[in-house]
């Protein structure tokens, strides 16, 4: 890979993270609930009072820090990358929440018009970070070593599990500390139902986008 191409993909790796973190902020702001992975870094923000990046950057730190544990010497030292992507990303939402601020719509309708905006921003930004091919997901690593550590069972069950699991402590921390549920509605079921399932469509276009653009082309053999 020569450093043009280099260069190509961390600017579609930026841009990725970027609109992912608008994405994480609309939801936020849509007061209908984040999603399932954003629901305990939510939590821990609203609970502690610290700045949301902060809390995604220390939450992907342990779930890096836990690959280590479970991996042990089979660790390979190049996903140490991972904490790129987290002070990047949280550094990304912090920006996000700075620009847009709390700004939101009164009506149930405003509301949902904020969500439907994450549900196409969070599937984007992930499409536009998976295909650049650069440094993994600190959340979609540790579920790829549980799912290799326990063999007989699949990535996609063990992330419903750990889904369940992070929205469940959300929740558990959320009541304890504050008396209530905080950043778990409804809005938390369509993202989990609905990203997944926006997917394969927006990774699909931005494919062509970035084919057409020449993105994918080996360069050419020097003479």
């Amino acid at each position: 890979m020569n450093y043009k191409r280099l260069a190509a993909r961390i600017a579609v790796y930026i841009l990725g993270l970027l609109t992912l973190a608008f994405g994480v902020v609309f939801a936020i702001n849509s007061d209908l609930g984040v999603s399932p992975v954003n629901a305990l870094p939510f939590a821990v923000s609203t609970v502690f009072g610290i700045r949301m990046g902060i809390s995604l950057t220390s939450l992907f730190l342990f779930f890096l820090v836990a690959q280590i544990v479970l991996l042990r010497k089979e660790f390979k030292w190049i996903n140490l990358t991972q904490i790129i992507y987290s002070f990047i990303f949280g550094y990304f939402v912090d920006f996000a929440i700075f620009v847009k601020g709390d700004f939101s719509l009164p009506t149930y309708a405003g509301q949902l018009t904020w969500l439907a905006i994450s549900l196409i921003l969070i599937p984007t930004g992930l499409s536009m970070y998976l295909e650049a091919k650069l440094v993994p997901m600190p959340s979609e690593g540790i579920v790829m070593v549980i799912t290799q550590k326990l063999k007989n069972t699949t990535f996609a069950r063990i992330k419903v599990i750990f889904d369940c699991v992070l929205v469940t402590c959300a929740i558990l921390l959320t009541v304890i500390a504050l008396g209530g549920i905080s950043g778990i509605r409804e809005g938390t079921v369509i993202s989990a139902i609905f990203i997944g399932k926006l997917m394969p469509y927006t990774r699909k276009a931005i494919a062509y986008v970035l084919g057409k653009m020449g993105f994918y082309e080996e360069p050419a053999a020097q003479a």
